[in-house]
């Protein structure tokens, strides 16, 4: 936990130099301190709304136990048997199959499910996604995943500001055009630096195998995985900016095609699906 605090801390501060050398570089003084200007207001969203900002993205809204009793009673069990607070839950009105967790802590951790992964998946599914969700929070990756997320939205909308801002001293009225031009050729890629350096692509093999060990079943979850990736391609989400800087925060990669590999964070499901099942093999052999 400690060690996931550290890294959101050192990946803020490593994001800002990078930023304000960036507006430096761009434009002297004046894009130092438009830089630095921009930095304190990522700071501020990433306090007030980094838990939030996937949630946002999707449209989730809290969800009951009255109106999930089946979905509170499985998050419960699981959540009680890692010896965890129980999250709140949030439903998404979205088609394409997923779920993810965010939260600055276990105890301020929520798990949000789309209505997609509901209808598509069953109970042992359904619990081997949840138990991932809850390794997820255990283990606070969900901290600097919001960190991440946050920063990536705001370096990835600098590419609309960059051509409105002239932080030039040059009076040609192309110079904004050109410059926002070089922002966005560069903005995506270095968005994309981001969720891999914030995040990495091991957790996502250690919540796998930790949800596996939870519920007793790795079959059920590879089997989830499975229709996660088949869903993602069938019910695609738009490409907005909110939505590809928080894709890292995903079960799956919700973007499995174009821009969106570019943001993912996650290994490959093929490589996911063989590692349960080699788990699942070991165990019968009594490794």
């Amino acid at each position: 936990m400690h060690i996931n605090v550290a890294r959101a801390v050192g990946l803020f501060v490593g994001v800002a130099v990078l930023v304000v050398t960036a507006g430096w570089l761009c434009g002297a003084a004046k894009g130092a301190q438009f830089a630095v200007a921009l930095v304190l207001c990522a700071g501020v969203l990433v306090y007030l709304f980094g838990d939030s900002l996937a949630l946002r993205a999707m449209r989730a809204r809290p969800v009951s136990e009255i109106e999930r009793p089946e979905l509170y009673r499985i998050v419960r069990e699981l959540a009680t048997a890692a010896r965890q607070p129980m999250p709140r839950l949030y439903l998404s009105p979205v088609r394409s199959p997923n779920a993810f967790a965010t939260g600055s802590s276990p105890r301020r951790a929520a798990v949000c499910c789309t209505t997609g992964l509901l209808r598509t998946l069953d109970e042992h599914e359904l619990r081997g996604v949840i138990a991932h969700e809850l390794a997820h929070i255990r283990a606070n990756d969900t901290l600097i995943s919001s960190v991440a997320a946050t920063l990536t939205a705001v370096i990835t909308a600098l590419s609309a500001v960059a051509f409105l801002l002239p932080l030039g001293d040059s009076e040609e009225t192309d110079m904004p055009t050109l410059l926002g031009g070089l922002m966005t050729a560069l903005l995506a890629p270095l968005a994309a630096v981001i969720v891999y350096c914030g995040v990495g692509r091991h957790r996502e093999f250690r919540a796998d195998e930790q949800a596996a060990r939870l519920t007793g079943d790795p079959l059920a979850l590879a089997s989830a995985l499975r229709k996660l990736e088949a869903g993602a391609f069938r019910y695609p989400l738009p490409r907005e900016r909110s939505l590809l800087a928080s894709a890292h925060l995903m079960t799956t990669n919700p973007f499995p095609s174009g821009l969106g590999r570019l943001f993912a964070a996650h290994p490959p499901t093929a490589d996911r699906v063989r590692r349960l099942r080699e788990l699942r093999r070991g165990w019968d052999l009594g490794h």
